[in-house]
């Protein structure tokens, strides 16, 4: 039976962090997601005479085939090559080639040298030449790696130990790869720690190209973003082996201590009905109830804003949008708000509900939730139909509490879709407890689900 992508996958989590790491890069580069740091390479190779010209030319197809798995261009990864022997020769520098296919077909002319072994030399010339910003190189920078990949045959004829602990120690990380008859000593005097990950030995030149895979997943940098790797609730920002998240238009990241999460920006608008059948002593549990649905809003100057209007034969706003910012302000203010009486003009209030209180002018914000909550326990005594018809065109969520002696159809009419989560009803303003508890204000963008499935299907697609 032959494995699937979601077996490796699942494999990937049983295994050490170390073979967690190498499983992902593989996964990524077999699926097209892998993208290369921005990095200044370059290759210093050897072409003394011990290395004949057949096999010169292997080393070319190993720099090309590594070349190969780059992002190449001036803003991602820059390559230059040395040759050298007895004496250096620049054959690309990090300014000359801004295309992969330029500077394949650049590597594909370079000729052997045919002379000595001066490792050192060569060395040092990329210290002081190949590296140095008029050659193409970049300002020293956390966000730019430097990397010199030594390819060499033989034992040089020169010391090499002390110029490359120089360049080491000016950032430039050293790869060294043996063939054949090399001086393992030397590769490790060159080689940057750990020495595992960057000494290197083949047999002969025929067998140099297996070592191609390893250079291009050394420099490949997940797209977590793109394997689904991440846990951002909304949206993902990809960076050089890293992501972060972020949220989209109208909410506020937020970090609850165990993971982030997207919480919207809202601006709530309370439509209370204050007509005479409420009665004073009802008044007051419905200040209290709005109180309780204030508890559970993430009151803020950048998220949760809430303004209160009261209705009966008129309208009258008792407070708008953004005037309190803290919950103890907000409460104390719907406590203060004083019982007016008379008629139910429920029509009437949705209009100043979205000509005033959800309009600029009234404190709401642009590109943000805008939340309706009417309350009423009674029937209108005007027509409804229009303005709730036009507080949901404007991309409102309307809820409707009834108590008493509340329309439904009235209440249903107001209420968003679907209409069984956005109205309720109760013949008992002592219940209303209960409604507080069932009325979520959805100010988190849930995470549908199956998202992490879809995610595992689409990497999975992308690896066969």
């Amino acid at each position: 039976m032959t494995p699937t992508p979601l077996f490796f996958l699942l494999l990937l989590g049983l295994m050490g962090a170390r073979a967690t790491v190498d499983l992902r890069t593989a996964a990524a580069m077999a699926a097209g997601l892998c993208k290369t740091r921005p990095t200044d390479i370059v290759f210093i190779v050897d072409s003394s005479r011990s290395v004949r010209p057949s096999e010169f030319e292997q080393v070319k197809v190993f720099l090309a085939k590594v070349i190969e798995g780059l992002d190449v261009g001036p803003n991602a990864t820059r390559v230059g090559v040395v040759n050298y022997a007895s004496r250096v020769k620049s054959e690309v520098s990090l300014k000359t080639h801004r295309t992969k296919a330029g500077l394949i077909k650049a590597v594909t002319k370079i000729e052997p040298l045919s002379t000595g072994t001066m490792t050192g030399l060569a060395i040092q010339f990329a210290l002081n030449v190949a590296f140095s910003e008029s050659e193409g190189a970049r300002v020293k920078s956390p966000d730019i790696s430097k990397v010199a990949i030594i390819v060499t045959d033989g034992r040089p004829q020169d010391n090499v130990k002390e110029v490359a602990l120089r360049a080491r120690d000016a950032g430039i990380e050293i790869f060294a790869i043996g063939v054949g008859r090399v001086d393992m000593n030397t590769l490790k005097q060159m080689a940057s720690d750990p020495l595992d990950d960057h000494v290197d030995y083949v047999e002969s030149y025929s067998v140099i190209e297996k070592l191609t895979k390893k250079f291009q997943e050394a420099f490949c940098v997940s797209d977590l973003c793109a394997t689904g790797d991440h846990d951002c609730e909304q949206v993902c920002i990809s960076s050089p082996g890293s992501f972060k998240c972020a949220c989209k238009a109208g909410f506020t990241l937020m970090d609850n201590g165990s993971q982030l999460q997207c919480n919207a920006a809202t601006d709530v608008v309370f439509l209370i009905d204050g007509s005479k059948s409420v009665r004073p002593e009802n008044f007051e549990l419905v200040k209290k109830w709005i109180n309780q649905i204030v508890d559970k809003l993430d009151v803020s100057e950048a998220k949760a804003h809430v303004g209160l209007v009261q209705y009966s034969s008129s309208v009258r706003q008792e407070f708008p949008l953004g005037r309190f910012n803290n919950k103890k302000d907000l409460k104390d203010a719907v406590k203060k708000m004083a019982y007016m009486e008379r008629g139910t003009m429920t029509g009437q209030a949705l209009r100043y509900l979205t000509d005033n209180s959800f309009s600029a002018g009234g404190g709401a914000r642009p590109g943000v939730a805008k939340v309706g909550i009417v309350f009423t326990d009674g029937r209108s005594q005007d027509y409804i139909g229009d303005a709730a018809k036009k507080a949901k065109e404007q991309g409102y969520k309307m809820y409707a509490v009834g108590v008493g002696n509340a329309v439904e159809d009235e209440l249903k009419e107001i209420a968003s879709e679907p209409t069984g989560e956005h109205y309720f009803y109760t013949a008992d303003f002592k219940a209303m407890t209960q409604i507080a508890k069932k009325l979520q204000i959805n100010i988190c963008q849930e995470e549908d689900p199956y998202s992490m499935s879809k995610r595992i299907a689409l990497l999975e697609n992308k690896i066969v």
